[in-house]
């Protein structure tokens, strides 16, 4: 069972890159932000990669080892980076305009809807403890949506909300997609490449938001470094090692991963609390707790 604390390790450092990502926006655009942080990513894989390429023997007979792959592994992975980067753009846009705690909650939506898609795609089934914990964290959800509106966000009228539903259905997808992937490839191979790829998009989404802002006459905003982004790229590779190691042992469940991986809330909670000195915590909390019950339940019900 060391997928299931695999998993609660990588919604520990899941929680740590929201928080530094809602830091470095403070002084960067969007786009910008995601491209730094998604090659600083991609350099930790480089030298892998490239020996995949030339066959320099590098992690040989370790998960390190990165097979080249074909055309169509690569496709394949190049269509998941593509998934992954509209829920990264979509979220990053909400959380710019969202306090913390009500992005990290929302977020925790998403494994809901990855249950119910590994439940009518991959035939996985839940116990009764498992389905309480499930219900305790939709209850949570609906919680919080009644006390964001004394925050003066409307999850019917805000716009940034419907940012991170899309960054939702984007992840969902995205999270289907990879119980496809681990079972199939090599877990670096998909981290690794799919961050290159990531590299790419983010690189091209710069370079396209620069020219539309010249073309309207408005002024580009200057990268501005921050060590924050760093940090960003460090909590998420080990984050992202730590799922796709949960997703390739063997009897994992992709619902149960899900659901453990966006305990990461707690974490933006506390950051929020924390760093961002945020409001209406006390309300928040119980939302909170009831989130932290329903992850025991599932924790303990996967044993």
């Amino acid at each position: 069972m060391i997928w299931l604390w695999t998993s609660i390790i990588s919604a520990v450092l899941l929680g740590l890159y929201d928080a530094a990502k809602k830091k470095s926006l403070d002084k960067n655009g969007v786009f910008d932000v995601l491209l730094y942080a998604t090659a600083i990513s991609t350099l930790f894989f480089l030298p892998l990669l490239l020996s995949s390429l030339f066959g320099w023997g590098l992690g040989a007979g370790t998960v390190f080892d990165v097979p080249q792959g074909s055309a169509v592994d690569h496709l394949t992975v190049a269509s998941k980076a593509l998934l992954v980067a509209a829920s990264w753009i979509f979220g990053i846009l909400g959380m710019k305009h969202l306090p913390l705690t009500t992005v990290g909650i929302i977020k925790a939506s998403r494994p809901v809807f990855v249950l119910l898609g590994c439940i009518f795609l991959f035939d996985e089934r839940l116990n009764f403890m498992q389905w309480g914990g499930v219900t305790i964290a939709i209850v949570a959800l609906y919680l919080l949506s009644r006390s964001s509106l004394r925050e003066g966000i409307s999850f019917a009228h805000n716009k940034w909300i419907y940012c991170m539903a899309g960054s939702v259905i984007f992840g969902v997808a995205s999270a289907l997609y990879d119980k496809y992937i681990m079972s199939h490839f090599n877990q670096v191979f998909v981290q690794g490449w799919g961050n290159l790829y990531l590299t790419v998009i983010f690189a091209a989404a710069v370079l396209l938001a620069a020219f539309s802002a010249r073309k309207k006459g408005e002024p580009v905003q200057r990268f501005r470094w921050d060590w924050t982004i760093l940090l960003i790229a460090i909590f998420i590779t080990v984050s992202d090692f730590m799922y796709f190691y949960s997703l390739s042992c063997e009897g994992s469940m992709l619902s149960v991963i899900s659901m453990l991986r966006r305990s990461s809330v707690v974490i933006t909670f506390i950051c929020g609390a924390l760093l961002f000195k945020e409001q209406n915590l006390r309300a928040k909390a119980l939302e909170m707790l009831l989130l932290l019950v329903g992850m025991a339940l599932l924790l303990f019900g996967s044993y």
